[in-house]
């Protein structure tokens, strides 16, 4: 009478009926320690999932053995009335149970018939009775069935229905899942009904019910189940859609073929070859089409999404193209360019920034070579409603104004004429920065043109806000290494202007001695060597023009330092209080014009910071592998803090009228010959300045040493 099931839905149905036993009592486990997350109903709930897994595993065990028939239907009813507990104590958890007076005998009359179906059931199992009477049991068993699914569904839905609207939240899933599972059970006993036998292949579904009933269970007891919603990215839907869609057509073109086929005629199959030719052109030439790709992303997002854009990926996708660096990279202005255009998947846009009145200049153009630009782009004159709004303006909406013959407002109407006549020229996004305009992005049309709206104009204000910020910072960026130029030009001017001064003065000393000793021989001996020695720094000067801020020398060679401090105190002579008070022989390595540089900065400054009968002792020794230049002074001195902050910082100076680059350019000197410049200075006692330089035998050893640390670095 009853056929039994082939093997693949016995195997299918044990699978299923398997997994929901798995799922639900790893819920049931977890939920154990979780009940009051269902207030009353918490323990009925754990045990009603309990029962249901039983269910479950007693369902496979008679589908894989049909000799077990009475167990199934036994847990069964121990499920059914283990849930009509749950939803009684769900109605209870609100007070709905006494104000709603036909709940308890509703639930208590289902619990009736469940208990006599299992009487009814578990006598016929014992006894032997004939296929006819076996049959009127089976629809009597089916009824019963149907009467306790249906008063179940019926019970959840004025659980949920009826419920408070401050209720429903908590109550939206365990309806959801119970509803689910009865509604199952009702299908598949109305088809046993009336089919007078057992659907073994819709039974053996049931495991999908159970299944979702655990995960609604779960979602529910979840803390975060208004988060637990479906989010599917854009890029998945979209590849998703595309799928269908490819798939959706496919079918339809096999359904044509097949029908074409079936219509017979001599010239079926021809006509079938022809239709699935010139469709797979079509499908060649159509799918791969950018506008198609821009209508279904197009229509996803209006369907599909809350809002038009993956704000994520657009920002991400944003950052990279503003980003990105090398010398393969698109220069600022086109990246600038691009990233707003990659919002719109325009192909080519270009970018208009300020010019010297203020008027806005192609600046650059990316991917749009045969427009045309006059050189001024935007007048002055139609910037200041852009400036003050930042509005972003749609240029069809400005042909369609100019083509309705409507005046437009003030600042359509500076629009420039140059835009509104390209047909390719869509729209014009400003970029402000501080309330500035500092420049503007113009972009050309789309494949899929389409009307802004109010969030076009939000991402488009944010990443436009973002952009100014870029250009604005690249354009201090350039003044500032402009105006580093500037003070490299102005620092190398106030080192000239410092050795001239030097020179000046000696040549004013030197015209006055001359006024009063021009008749004596010596004199004259005495200047020309004053001349020549001048004419030699010149020279000097005018080669470390080059070098000046870098500390260069023109080149290192042994000089005599004894000769050195020699001229440096024949400069001297006629200052008595600069006092030799020691001088060794000793060869070093340096260059002497430098070196003359330095100890004549070093002494001028120990006498300017002197009284006039305070000496100024100069001394020359040997320390170690080092010859030891000393001047000491007891003069004003230095404080601590300025020698260690302000003393050979350049342009700073405590002198009226001085430059302040002397000692920045002494210690610099100092140390492109390899040595090291020590001040020792304190407040009202005065201060010892001393340059140590290499000796010239002990050069070999300090190259030596120079190149084994490089090697070990």
């Amino acid at each position: 009478m009853i056929a039994g099931p082939s093997a693949v839905w016995t195997t299918i149905g044990v699978a299923f009926d398997l997994t929901g036993a798995i799922a639900l009592a790893s819920v049931a486990i977890w939920l154990a320690t979780r009940r009051d997350r269902f207030g009353r109903a918490g323990t009925a709930v754990v045990i009603a999932l309990f029962l249901t897994a039983l269910w479950s595993l007693a369902s496979a065990a008679a589908t894989a053995s049909p000799a077990v028939v009475f167990a199934p239907s036994l847990v069964e009813s121990a499920r059914n009335l283990a849930w009509l507990l749950v939803i009684y104590r769900l109605f209870a958890s609100d007070g709905r149970h006494a104000t709603l007076a036909p709940i308890r005998p509703v639930i208590f009359a289902l619990a009736f018939v469940e208990i006599l179906h299992l009487a009814v059931d578990y006598g016929l199992s014992r006894l032997a009775i004939d296929s006819d009477v076996l049959r009127v049991a089976f629809d009597f068993n089916v009824m019963f069935r149907l009467l306790v699914t249906v008063g179940g569904l019926v019970l959840v839905h004025n659980l949920y229905a009826g419920a408070p609207r401050e209720s429903r939240a908590a109550l939206r899933w365990p309806a959801v899942g119970l509803a689910a599972l009865w509604a199952f059970d009702l299908n598949l006993y109305t088809i046993a009904y009336l089919a007078g036998s057992w659907p073994y292949e819709i039974a053996a579904l049931r495991g999908i019910a159970t299944g979702a009933l655990a995960a609604c269970i779960a979602i529910a007891a979840a803390g975060n189940r208004d988060d637990l919603r479906l989010r599917p990215s854009r890029a998945v839907t979209f590849q998703t859609f595309s799928l269908l869609v490819i798939g959706v057509y496919l079918v339809g073109m096999v359904a044509v073929a097949q029908w074409l086929s079936y219509a017979g005629g001599n010239f079926a199959r021809l006509i079938e070859l022809a239709f699935l030719t010139l469709a797979s052109a079509l499908a060649l030439v159509v799918l791969p089409s950018r506008r198609v790709r821009g209508w279904l992303k197009v229509t996803l997002a209006k369907h599909f999404f809350q809002h038009r854009y993956d704000y994520r990926e657009e920002w991400l996708r944003f950052t990279r193209t503003i980003g990105s660096g090398g010398e393969e990279s698109l220069p600022l202005g086109e990246r600038v360019v691009q990233s707003i255009a990659d919002v719109f998947e325009s192909p080519a846009g270009l970018l208009l920034t300020p010019g010297d009145q203020g008027e806005l200049t192609l600046a650059a153009r990316w991917n749009w070579a045969e427009i045309e630009v006059p050189s001024v782009a935007i007048p002055l004159r139609g910037l200041g409603h852009f400036e003050r709004t930042g509005y972003i303006c749609d240029l069809d909406e400005v042909r369609g104004s100019a083509a309705g013959d409507s005046s437009g407002s003030e600042w359509e109407n500076d629009v420039p004429r140059w835009l509104i006549d390209h047909p390719r020229a869509w729209a014009m996004i400003p970029l402000v920065h501080y309330e500035r305009l500092v420049g503007m992005v113009v972009l050309a049309r789309p494949q899929l043109a389409r009307k802004f709206d109010w969030e076009d104009f939000d991402l488009l204000r944010v990443i436009g806000q973002q952009v100014a910020s870029y250009l604005a910072e690249n354009s201090s960026q350039v003044a500032l290494a402009e105006s580093a130029r500037f003070d490299d030009f102005h620092r190398r001017i106030a080192f000239v202007m410092h050795d001239i001064k030097n020179l000046a003065s000696q040549f004013s000393l030197l015209a006055r001695n001359a006024e009063l000793h021009a008749e004596k021989p010596a004199f004259r001996a005495d200047m020309l060597v004053t001349l020549r020695n001048s004419s030699d720094k010149l020279n000097a000067l005018l080669a470390r023009l080059s070098r000046y801020g870098s500390g260069g020398v023109d080149k290192l060679e042994p000089v005599p330092a004894g000769e050195v401090l020699a001229v440096v105190m024949e400069r001297f002579r006629g200052t008595p209080q600069v006092v030799l008070a020691e001088t060794r022989v000793a060869v070093i390595t340096a260059n002497r014009h430098s070196l003359e540089q330095v100890l004549m900065h070093l002494v001028q400054n120990a006498i300017d910071a002197s009284r006039p009968d305070s000496p100024v002792f100069v001394s020359l020794s040997i320390d170690g592998l080092n010859a030891r230049f000393e001047v000491l002074d007891s003069g004003s001195g230095m404080s601590a803090d300025f020698v260690r902050n302000r003393l050979f910082k350049p342009f700073v100076s405590t002198k009226t009228g001085g430059f302040g680059i002397g000692a920045f350019e002494a210690r610099e000197l100092v140390r492109a010959m390899r040595g090291r410049l020590d001040v020792e200075s304190r407040e009202g006692l005065g201060s010892r300045f001393v340059v140590r330089l290499p000796l010239a035998a002990a050069s070999d050893i300090y190259q030596t040493l120079a190149s084994h640390d490089q090697k070990v670095a």
